[in-house]
């Protein structure tokens, strides 16, 4: 008999193959105290050159498979296995408490892990702590002498089956014959989730429980559209996902065409599909997707991926970097949303009860402007090298906005007394992500070129729900019908105004909310760069006028999320 079970959808595609168990050896160890410190060290040592010998390896294999940014990746773990701070921390527990190689290597990079995986509202930095784990336990395995599953020498099609995916056992798959992947643990924006749609490996993580329900061997159907896992499917259920596989990658090449194609609607509504990136490296991918520009460029990685606060002239670069990468197409940069929630070493803040609703993003650039300001001139010399717009996270008041916009003219003016003219052409926008600013719209639009709706945070907010916390995570409801008629307000509002409406919030991307979102008017989609094309080809099928119908119908007749979900299936098929 079938078992269902659900998961994140982290790679689109249909995967049907046996399961393969991923079991790591056993590398549990026995503590001990050591007389010869300096011996027990060098063998620390000789495991930490093991681990960066075989990653460099591994990553001259994957090559071909891989594109530049996927192998930095690889990078990114030789340079965690070459930190200093960390090898002198280890050095020291040896040294000073006579410590086992194993004992202190765990010891360590678990506390470091840890640390990570406490940033709870940064995904993209608590999935870090994955990494710290895979060179642990690549280092760990190196000290013991145990050999890590060969992932390479998988010569037969399978599903990949394991309580958490790395980075370095995906780039060992070969799509030939991974044909899908299941994890208990992980998130969309892990670099194993990212490397699985770089390889086109359907993948769904965050099951919680396949490892327990799977036996190596069993057929497994994997749904990276919808996030459904099926163990052990009856011949039936595998010919229906079989015929939903074929007509899946028909879509595919369908979509590829698009990806010069303008995003218009099927009564010839123009729109903008644009790509959320958090580097400047990931303009390239955003371009290959067809992107009409960047609708959100998460400035904070340039802090948090740095020991120091960036210069002027280091953000300069980056910013320049990724203005010249979209080859003149619009570059939507959001000023640094850090703080409280998202601390950095070299910045001590005040510890919060509240880091959600505390000190961060414009409130601590308002109240720290020898920080801010390095940012904002950065920005604006970076102008000349394409189309670029500011836009200001967590404005609550008008007051904030005003203050916010002051600074920055105030940074223009000082630049123009040498090079009049500069910065002129920037557009200013705001997110709209507290409650107050979606109700106060109207006039928070008289004073933006632009608004951007983070849904993120604007569903966390007016939800009273944590997004990081799973036992609330069922309130997490885009197509609310009250949910709706507030984005609704805030579009009408903006366009009241002549002010553009944009959305980069996870609802932008969603299969559901883009027909009721086309309805309502909204100019711009920003989103993952792998949603772009799937997006601009649902957007071509779709007229506005009946879905500007089917916005009424939701809003006035609907009374929750479900029923929402289920009318636009109904009316649209989806």
């Amino acid at each position: 008999m079938s078992t269902d079970v659900k998961g994140i959808a982290a790679s689109d595609g249909f995967g049907i193959a046996p399961a393969y168990l991923l079991v790591d050896p056993d590398l549990s160890y026995d503590k001990k105290q050591v007389e010869d410190t300096a011996a027990e060290y060098t063998r620390v040592e000789k495991a930490f050159q093991d681990s960066i010998d075989e990653l460099n390896k591994i990553k001259e294999n994957a090559k071909g498979r891989l594109g530049d940014e996927e192998l930095e990746v690889f990078d990114a773990h030789i340079a965690i296995l070459s930190d200093p701070e960390m090898m002198s921390q280890i050095k020291n527990d040896i040294e000073d408490n006579h410590t086992g190689a194993e004992e202190a290597v765990d010891k360590v990079m678990t506390n470091f892990a840890d640390m990570l995986a406490a940033m709870v509202d940064n995904k993209y930095m608590q999935e870090r702590a994955a990494d710290v784990k895979d060179v642990a336990k690549r280092a760990l395995a190196h000290l013991l002498g145990k050999q890590l599953p060969n992932i390479a020498g998988i010569d037969h099609p399978v599903v990949i089956v394991a309580k958490e995916i790395t980075p370095s056992d995906t780039s060992q798959m070969d799509a030939k014959f991974v044909k899908g992947i299941v994890t208990d643990l992980g998130g969309r924006t892990s670099h194993a989730a990212i490397m699985s749609r770089t390889l086109r490996i359907p993948a769904v993580v965050g099951s919680e429980n396949i490892t327990t329900v799977a036996k190596d061997g069993q057929m497994i159907i994997v749904d990276g559209l919808d996030g459904d896992v099926i163990v052990d499917p009856d011949d039936a259920t595998v010919t229906k996902y079989e015929t939903k596989a074929t007509n899946f990658e028909k879509e595919r090449a369908e979509w590829a065409k698009l990806v010069d194609a303008p995003s218009v609607s099927k009564d010839g509504k123009e729109f903008e599909i644009a790509a959320n990136i958090g580097t400047p490296d990931d303009v390239a991918d955003a371009v290959k997707q067809g992107a009409d520009g960047v609708g959100l460029f998460r400035s904070e990685f340039l802090y948090m991926d740095s020991d120091h606060m960036p210069s002027e002239d280091e953000q300069f670069e980056a910013y320049k970097q990724a203005l010249v990468g979209m080859k003149g197409k619009p570059l939507v940069v959001r000023t640094m949303d850090i703080g409280g929630d998202k601390p950095l070493d070299y910045l001590p803040l005040p510890k919060e009860m509240n880091p959600f609703l505390g000190y961060r993003a414009i409130r601590l650039c308002l109240n720290q402007p020898e920080i801010f300001k390095p940012q904002l001139k950065a920005l604006i010399r970076a102008s000349e090298f394409g189309p670029l717009s500011i836009m200001f996270p967590m404005i609550g008041t008008l007051a904030e906005l005003r203050a916010a916009k002051a600074l920055f003219n105030e940074c223009k003016a000082e630049l123009q007394k040498d090079y009049p003219g500069l910065g002129d052409d920037i557009k200013l926008g705001m997110m709209i992500e507290v409650p107050l600013a979606a109700i106060n719209a109207d006039n928070m639009a008289k004073e933006v070129d632009f608004f951007s709706i983070g849904t993120n945070d604007l569903i966390q907010y007016n939800f009273a729900a944590d997004r990081g916390n799973d036992k609330v995570s069922y309130l997490y409801q885009p197509l609310n019908p009250a949910f709706l008629s507030l984005v609704k307000h805030v579009i009408d509002a903006a366009h009241r105004h002549g002010t553009k409406a944009a959305m980069c919030g996870e609802m932008a991307g969603d299969k559901y909310a883009l027909p009721l979102l086309m309805g309502m008017g909204l100019d711009e989609y920003s989103m993952s760069a792998t949603s772009i094309l799937r997006t601009r080809s649902t957007m071509k099928n779709l007229d506005t006028t009946e879905c500007a119908k089917l916005v009424e119908e939701a809003i006035n007749n609907c009374a929750t999320d479900v029923e929402v979900k289920d009318l636009v299936e109904a009316k649209l098929g989806l």
